[in-house]
């Protein structure tokens, strides 16, 4: 599947056809009961009135709604998703979900509500639920390869030097496989050894080679790993050729991190403008979603998460704590 938003617009003209696309990116023409897990025992429920199938109020709905032979329950392909019970436009959904997979800098919650013609609250609550279909998987094997890590502290600039340029910041820590070209961000509650050595080796396999800058608190960590090589930034390292315990050479440095670090930091700053610490990790797992899967084109972003989105419901009262 390959095009563009052009096309897009041009291929989902109604929520009608937004409901078979979906249909089609989730189950590839196969149907899957979200109540019992079924894949053959279903059958569409053919609307009843000519103009189409009513609600109990008499207005006529688009949704296409199927019945499970086996559970006796319907469903529809948004059931159980993050668009579930969604009063906002399938059509919408579809093109707010391909402008975040291709927007590169992110989409502000004030945009999807200027462009769509919703309020501040949907906007947000909508993009909030697309962030949280792009959280990675609790079960992802470990990093085993050559893995950058690297640690930013994000929050407001201080506007007297003489104060710590980390008060009232939230420390962030990201990995990033060369091999694979994954990353993985998570939220620290402080930058020591001991929260260092658990984040690493939760994420890390003990045969991965670990590339870190001078911070010492890598030092008791680094051991555990087949190699630890550092550069010392201090001294304006930033790169350097070593030799690996097979004695084939690799390149120090964590360049890879410091770059995701600069596209993070400047879109938060240039399209968000303010984030909460409550909401921050949906925002990293955003960047972490787009910058792992940047080879890919962004009908194929799109079409991945798509199939991410079932399972991931989430309701405003728990997104905002209440």
């Amino acid at each position: 599947m390959d095009m563009n938003f052009r096309t897009l617009t041009e291929r989902i003209t109604d929520d009608e056809a937004a409901y078979e696309f979906l249909e089609l990116l989730r189950w590839d023409g196969q149907p899957l009961c979200p109540h019992c897990g079924s894949t053959e025992q279903h059958y569409f429920l053919t609307p009843k009135a000519a103009d189409g199938r009513k609600t109990r109020t008499g207005a006529v709905t688009v949704r296409r709604l199927w019945k499970c032979r086996s559970c006796r329950k319907q469903f529809s392909v948004l059931t159980g998703t993050i668009m579930h019970g969604t009063k906002i436009s399938i059509r919408t959904w579809v093109l707010v979900i391909y402008s975040m997979c291709s927007s590169k800098n992110g989409v502000a919650s004030r945009e999807i509500e200027r462009d769509y013609g919703l309020t501040p609250r949907s906007a947000w609550f909508m993009i909030q639920r697309i962030r949280e279909a792009m959280l990675r998987e609790d079960d992802l094997p470990f990093l085993a390869g050559e893995v950058e890590s690297d640690e930013t502290w994000i929050g407001p600039r201080q506007r007297n030097v003489h104060r710590n340029h980390y008060a009232n910041k939230t420390p962030v820590l990201t990995l990033i496989d060369r091999g694979t070209g994954e990353a993985r961000s998570g939220l620290m509650p402080r930058v020591t050894a001991e929260t260092l050595a658990a984040a690493l080796t939760e994420q890390m396999a003990p045969e991965a080679v670990l590339m870190t800058d001078g911070n010492r608190g890598y030092q008791t960590v680094g051991a555990t790993f087949s190699e630890h090589h550092r550069v010392n930034h201090e001294i304006k390292e930033y790169a350097r050729t070593v030799r690996g315990k097979d004695k084939q050479k690799r390149r120090a440095g964590v360049n890879r991190c410091e770059g995701f670090f600069s596209q993070l930091k400047g879109s938060l700053d240039g399209t968000f403008h303010h984030v909460s610490v409550e909401h921050l990790n949906r925002y990293l797992a955003e960047f972490d979603y787009r910058y792992s899967t940047r080879k890919q084109s962004d009908a194929q972003r799109m079409a991945n998460l798509v199939g991410r989105v079932g399972g991931r419901r989430i309701t405003y009262d728990a997104l905002t704590g209440r």
